[in-house]
C-alpha cells in the first residue's frame, strides 16, 4: 500500500523555525565570558595585571596580540 506525502504548493508559506530565548541565552552568556577571558590573555597579560607568571602567556599569544592592535614591546 502505497502512502500518501502531502507536496508544499506555491501557497504554502514559508516559516523560520521558532527557537525559544531562553535556549539562547546561556550559550550566549558562555561564549561572551568566553571571549572576554580571551581578550584578557592576548591584550593585558602582562606585567603588572599579569595573572600567570613567567613569559609563556606572552609568546603564545604574541602575534594575535599585534594583530590585534595591542603594543607589547
Amino acid at each position: 500500500m502505497a502512502q500518501h506525502v502531502a507536496q508544499p504548493t506555491d501557497t504554502t508559506p514559508a516559516l523560520p523555525a521558532k527557537l525559544p530565548i531562553g535556549a539562547i541565552v546561556p550559550w550566549v552568556v558562555f561564549f561572551g565570558i568566553l571571549m572576554l577571558v580571551l581578550l584578557y590573555f592576548v591584550g593585558a597579560e602582562q606585567g603588572a595585571t599579569s595573572v600567570v607568571s613567567g613569559e609563556d602567556v606572552h609568546e603564545w599569544v604574541h602575534d594575535a596580540r599585534h594583530l590585534l592592535g595591542f603594543p607589547c614591546h
